[in-house]
C-alpha cells in the first residue's frame, strides 16, 4: 500500500476516533443534563409528597385533640350534673341535718 495512501486511512480512522468521541462526549452531556432533570423531577415529588405527608398528619392530630377535648368537655358536663342531680336530692337531707343539729344546740342551752 502506498504511503500516501496509508497515511490518508490513518487520517480518516484519526476523523472517526474523533467524531466517535465527540459523540460519546455528547450523548455524556445528554444522559448528564436528563439525570439532572430527573433528580430534580423526583426531589420535588418528594418535597410534594413531604408536604401533603405533613398536612395529613396535621389534619389528623388536629381531629384527634377535636376528639379527645369534646370526650373531654362531655365527660365534664355528665360529671357536672351528676354532681348537681346528687347535690339536689340531699338538699332535704342536709337541710333536716342542719335543723336537728340547731335544735340540739338550743336544747343544750336550756
Amino acid at each position: 500500500m502506498p504511503r500516501p495512501q496509508v497515511l490518508q486511512e490513518i487520517k480518516s480512522a484519526e476523523e472517526q476516533a474523533d467524531e466517535i468521541v465527540a459523540q460519546a462526549e455528547n450523548d455524556r452531556d445528554e444522559r448528564i443534563a436528563e439525570a439532572r432533570k430527573r433528580a430534580e423531577e423526583i426531589r420535588s415529588e418528594a418535597e410534594a409528597e413531604a408536604r401533603d405527608l405533613k398536612e395529613r398528619r396535621l389534619e389528623d392530630a388536629r381531629e384527634e385533640i377535636d376528639a379527645e377535648c369534646e370526650r373531654v368537655l362531655r365527660e365534664g358536663t355528665e360529671d357536672r350534673e351528676a354532681l348537681e342531680k346528687r347535690a339536689t336530692t340531699r338538699v332535704d337531707e342536709v337541710a333536716s341535718h342542719v335543723v336537728d343539729l340547731f335544735q340540739e344546740d338550743v336544747n343544750a342551752q336550756t
